[in-house]
Protein backbone atom coordinates (compact mmCIF):
# COMPACT_ATOMS: atom_id res chain seq x y z
CA UNK A 1 0.00 0.00 0.00
CA UNK A 2 1.56 3.53 -0.20
CA UNK A 3 2.84 5.13 2.48
CA UNK A 4 2.19 8.91 3.38
CA UNK A 5 4.90 9.86 5.87
CA UNK A 6 6.73 13.45 5.10
CA UNK A 7 9.70 14.90 6.29
CA UNK A 8 9.56 18.27 7.50
CA UNK A 9 12.41 20.54 9.67
CA UNK A 10 11.78 23.14 11.26
CA UNK A 11 13.24 26.73 10.97
CA UNK A 12 16.50 27.52 12.52
CA UNK A 13 17.20 30.86 14.12
CA UNK A 14 18.87 31.94 10.70
CA UNK A 15 16.26 31.48 8.49
CA UNK A 16 16.32 35.40 7.23
CA UNK A 17 20.45 34.51 5.80
CA UNK A 18 18.66 32.45 3.65
CA UNK A 19 20.04 32.84 -0.08
CA UNK A 20 17.88 34.96 -2.74
CA UNK A 21 18.86 34.62 -6.26
CA UNK A 22 16.47 35.31 -8.44
CA UNK A 23 14.40 38.36 -5.97
CA UNK A 24 15.23 41.39 -3.80
CA UNK A 25 16.12 40.62 -0.44
CA UNK A 26 12.88 41.25 1.73
CA UNK A 27 13.01 41.21 5.82
CA UNK A 28 11.61 37.84 7.15
CA UNK A 29 9.61 37.76 10.34
CA UNK A 30 11.50 34.43 12.07
CA UNK A 31 8.58 33.84 14.59
CA UNK A 32 5.86 34.25 11.88
CA UNK A 33 7.98 31.74 9.72
CA UNK A 34 7.90 29.23 12.81
CA UNK A 35 4.29 30.11 13.46
CA UNK A 36 3.59 29.34 9.32
CA UNK A 37 5.48 26.28 9.43
CA UNK A 38 4.00 25.09 12.30
CA UNK A 39 0.45 25.28 10.29
CA UNK A 40 1.95 24.00 7.52
CA UNK A 41 3.05 20.81 9.30
CA UNK A 42 -0.45 20.67 10.75
CA UNK A 43 -1.94 20.94 7.30
CA UNK A 44 -0.39 17.65 6.67
CA UNK A 45 -1.42 16.02 9.48
CA UNK A 46 -4.69 16.89 9.25
CA UNK A 47 -5.08 15.48 5.54
CA UNK A 48 -2.96 11.63 6.86
CA UNK A 49 0.08 12.64 6.79
CA UNK A 50 3.05 11.37 9.26
CA UNK A 51 5.53 14.04 9.61
CA UNK A 52 8.65 12.63 10.46
CA UNK A 53 11.09 15.85 12.03
CA UNK A 54 14.55 16.28 11.04
CA UNK A 55 16.93 16.67 13.20
CA UNK A 56 17.52 20.88 12.92
CA UNK A 57 20.40 22.15 11.64
CA UNK A 58 20.52 25.74 12.77
CA UNK A 59 23.86 26.82 11.63
CA UNK A 60 22.14 26.13 7.81
CA UNK A 61 19.69 29.44 6.97
CA UNK A 62 17.90 27.34 4.36
CA UNK A 63 17.52 24.02 6.41
CA UNK A 64 13.95 24.26 6.94
CA UNK A 65 13.71 23.81 2.45
CA UNK A 66 13.59 20.10 3.78
CA UNK A 67 12.64 19.24 -0.29
CA UNK A 68 16.03 19.84 -1.59
CA UNK A 69 18.13 18.07 0.29
CA UNK A 70 16.87 14.45 -0.65
CA UNK A 71 15.15 13.03 -3.92
CA UNK A 72 12.50 9.51 -3.28
CA UNK A 73 12.12 7.65 -6.41
CA UNK A 74 10.24 3.92 -5.17
CA UNK A 75 12.36 2.91 -1.97
CA UNK A 76 15.83 4.50 -2.77
CA UNK A 77 16.59 7.85 -1.52
CA UNK A 78 19.20 9.72 -3.30
CA UNK A 79 20.91 12.29 -1.03
CA UNK A 80 21.21 15.55 -3.22
CA UNK A 81 24.40 17.90 -3.51
CA UNK A 82 23.45 21.35 -3.36
CA UNK A 83 24.78 23.59 -5.31
CA UNK A 84 24.98 26.28 -2.60
CA UNK A 85 28.04 25.50 -0.55
CA UNK A 86 26.31 27.07 2.30
CA UNK A 87 23.58 24.02 2.12
CA UNK A 88 26.01 21.26 1.57
CA UNK A 89 25.89 20.35 5.61
CA UNK A 90 22.14 19.72 5.35
CA UNK A 91 22.15 16.63 3.84
CA UNK A 92 23.36 14.43 7.24
CA UNK A 93 20.57 14.66 9.63
CA UNK A 94 17.94 14.02 5.95
CA UNK A 95 20.81 11.24 5.39
CA UNK A 96 19.93 9.89 8.62
CA UNK A 97 16.29 10.12 8.48
CA UNK A 98 15.70 8.38 5.66
CA UNK A 99 18.15 5.14 6.46
CA UNK A 100 16.06 5.18 9.71
CA UNK A 101 12.82 4.63 7.46
CA UNK A 102 14.63 1.60 5.48
CA UNK A 103 15.37 3.62 2.91
CA UNK A 104 17.98 2.14 0.21
CA UNK A 105 20.53 5.19 0.42
CA UNK A 106 22.40 6.68 -2.93
CA UNK A 107 24.54 9.98 -2.87
CA UNK A 108 25.12 12.49 -5.34
CA UNK A 109 28.85 12.69 -5.79
CA UNK A 110 31.33 15.77 -6.37
CA UNK A 111 31.50 17.17 -9.32
CA UNK A 112 27.91 16.20 -9.61
CA UNK A 113 25.43 19.09 -7.93
CA UNK A 114 21.46 18.26 -7.28
CA UNK A 115 18.84 20.05 -5.36
CA UNK A 116 15.52 18.30 -4.67
CA UNK A 117 13.38 21.16 -5.72
CA UNK A 118 14.75 20.58 -9.61
CA UNK A 119 13.17 17.12 -9.19
CA UNK A 120 9.54 16.49 -10.56
CA UNK A 121 8.09 13.34 -10.70
CA UNK A 122 4.75 12.21 -12.80
CA UNK A 123 4.08 8.54 -12.81
CA UNK A 124 7.84 6.98 -13.78
CA UNK A 125 8.30 10.10 -15.59
CA UNK A 126 11.33 12.22 -13.20
CA UNK A 127 12.03 15.31 -14.82
CA UNK A 128 15.09 17.40 -13.64
CA UNK A 129 15.99 21.03 -13.68
CA UNK A 130 19.04 22.03 -15.17
CA UNK A 131 19.71 25.16 -14.18
CA UNK A 132 21.54 27.10 -11.81
CA UNK A 133 21.97 24.52 -9.12
CA UNK A 134 22.06 21.55 -10.36
CA UNK A 135 24.02 20.54 -12.91
CA UNK A 136 24.89 18.32 -16.19
CA UNK A 137 26.60 15.66 -14.14
CA UNK A 138 24.15 15.91 -11.27
CA UNK A 139 21.19 15.14 -13.73
CA UNK A 140 23.41 12.07 -15.31
CA UNK A 141 24.09 10.71 -11.41
CA UNK A 142 20.33 10.85 -10.90
CA UNK A 143 19.64 8.90 -14.78
CA UNK A 144 22.23 6.24 -13.19
CA UNK A 145 20.01 5.88 -10.24
CA UNK A 146 16.74 5.70 -11.00
CA UNK A 147 16.87 4.45 -15.00
CA UNK A 148 17.02 1.10 -13.81
CA UNK A 149 14.43 1.11 -11.15
CA UNK A 150 11.82 1.84 -14.31
CA UNK A 151 12.06 5.67 -14.45
CA UNK A 152 11.97 7.58 -16.99
CA UNK A 153 14.23 10.49 -17.05
CA UNK A 154 13.42 13.94 -18.99
CA UNK A 155 15.88 16.70 -18.20
CA UNK A 156 14.43 20.34 -18.74
CA UNK A 157 16.57 23.77 -19.04
CA UNK A 158 15.49 26.13 -15.73
CA UNK A 159 16.87 30.12 -16.26
CA UNK A 160 13.97 32.19 -14.71
CA UNK A 161 13.90 30.26 -11.75
CA UNK A 162 15.25 28.84 -9.00
CA UNK A 163 14.18 25.16 -8.93
CA UNK A 164 12.23 23.42 -11.88
CA UNK A 165 9.33 23.15 -9.14
CA UNK A 166 9.50 26.71 -8.36
CA UNK A 167 7.90 26.69 -12.45
CA UNK A 168 5.88 23.85 -12.54
CA UNK A 169 4.20 21.33 -10.39
CA UNK A 170 1.40 18.47 -11.33
CA UNK A 171 -2.13 18.06 -10.80
CA UNK A 172 -3.19 14.40 -9.49
CA UNK A 173 -3.85 13.80 -13.27
CA UNK A 174 -0.86 14.44 -14.47
CA UNK A 175 -1.68 18.25 -15.99
CA UNK A 176 1.33 19.57 -15.46
CA UNK A 177 0.85 23.24 -13.67
CA UNK A 178 2.64 26.41 -14.76
CA UNK A 179 3.04 30.33 -14.54
CA UNK A 180 4.11 30.82 -18.38
CA UNK A 181 6.37 33.71 -17.69
CA UNK A 182 8.56 31.96 -15.42
CA UNK A 183 8.91 28.83 -18.04
CA UNK A 184 11.53 28.05 -19.72
CA UNK A 185 10.08 25.23 -22.59
CA UNK A 186 6.24 25.16 -21.29
CA UNK A 187 6.31 22.28 -24.79
CA UNK A 188 8.54 19.92 -22.99
CA UNK A 189 5.12 18.84 -20.59
CA UNK A 190 2.23 16.81 -22.53
CA UNK A 191 -0.65 17.87 -20.74
CA UNK A 192 -0.24 21.57 -19.38
CA UNK A 193 -2.32 24.24 -17.95
CA UNK A 194 -1.26 27.78 -17.56
CA UNK A 195 -2.12 29.37 -13.80
CA UNK A 196 -2.64 32.83 -13.51
CA UNK A 197 -0.39 33.41 -10.80
CA UNK A 198 3.05 32.32 -10.27
CA UNK A 199 2.63 30.90 -6.54
CA UNK A 200 -0.38 28.95 -8.38
CA UNK A 201 2.43 26.33 -9.85
CA UNK A 202 3.11 24.73 -6.57
CA UNK A 203 0.64 22.28 -5.31
CA UNK A 204 1.24 19.14 -3.23
CA UNK A 205 -0.94 16.59 -3.71
CA UNK A 206 -2.42 15.53 -0.41
CA UNK A 207 -4.48 12.68 -1.89
CA UNK A 208 -7.61 12.43 -3.32
CA UNK A 209 -8.68 15.84 -4.82
CA UNK A 210 -7.04 17.45 -2.03
CA UNK A 211 -4.07 20.11 -3.11
CA UNK A 212 -2.24 22.07 -0.63
CA UNK A 213 -1.19 25.33 -2.06
CA UNK A 214 -0.16 29.00 -1.15
CA UNK A 215 -2.66 31.64 0.33
CA UNK A 216 -0.59 34.13 -2.65
CA UNK A 217 -2.48 32.62 -5.60
CA UNK A 218 -6.39 33.14 -5.18
CA UNK A 219 -7.62 32.65 -8.78
CA UNK A 220 -5.28 30.00 -8.86
CA UNK A 221 -6.63 28.55 -6.08
CA UNK A 222 -10.55 29.70 -7.45
CA UNK A 223 -9.17 27.79 -11.34
CA UNK A 224 -8.78 24.77 -9.27
CA UNK A 225 -11.94 24.35 -7.46
CA UNK A 226 -13.83 25.09 -10.52
CA UNK A 227 -11.78 21.58 -12.02
CA UNK A 228 -13.39 19.64 -9.17
CA UNK A 229 -10.43 19.84 -7.04
CA UNK A 230 -9.95 20.69 -2.97
CA UNK A 231 -7.49 23.51 -2.43
CA UNK A 232 -5.96 23.34 0.88
CA UNK A 233 -4.82 27.12 1.56
CA UNK A 234 -1.82 28.09 3.99
CA UNK A 235 -0.12 30.98 4.45
CA UNK A 236 4.16 30.85 3.31
CA UNK A 237 4.57 34.59 3.50
CA UNK A 238 7.81 34.75 5.15
CA UNK A 239 9.42 31.56 2.85
CA UNK A 240 8.16 33.30 -0.61
CA UNK A 241 10.53 36.44 0.62
CA UNK A 242 13.16 33.22 0.26
CA UNK A 243 12.28 31.62 -2.89
CA UNK A 244 10.16 28.72 -1.02
CA UNK A 245 6.98 27.55 -2.03
CA UNK A 246 4.78 25.00 -0.68
CA UNK A 247 6.72 21.71 -2.24
CA UNK A 248 10.47 22.77 -0.44
CA UNK A 249 8.73 22.40 3.41
CA UNK A 250 8.37 18.47 3.08
CA UNK A 251 9.83 15.67 1.47
CA UNK A 252 6.57 13.17 0.71
CA UNK A 253 7.28 9.04 0.53
CA UNK A 254 4.97 8.02 -1.42
CA UNK A 255 6.24 4.69 -2.08
CA UNK A 256 8.08 2.61 1.30
CA UNK A 257 7.65 -0.54 1.00
CA UNK A 258 5.36 -0.96 4.52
Amino acid sequence: MPSKKALVRRPGPRLAEGLVTHIEREKVDVDLAVEQWEAYVEALRTHGWETIEVDPADDCPDSVFVEDTVVMYKNVALIARPGADSRRAETAGVEEAVAGLGCSVNWIWDPGTLEGGDVLKIGDTVYVGRGGRTNADGVRQLRAAFEPLGARVVSAPVSKVLHLKSAVTALPDGTVVGHIPKMDTPSLFGRFLPVPEEAGSHVVLLGGDKLLMAASAPKTAELFTDLGYEPVVVDISEFEKLEGCVTCLSVRLRELYV
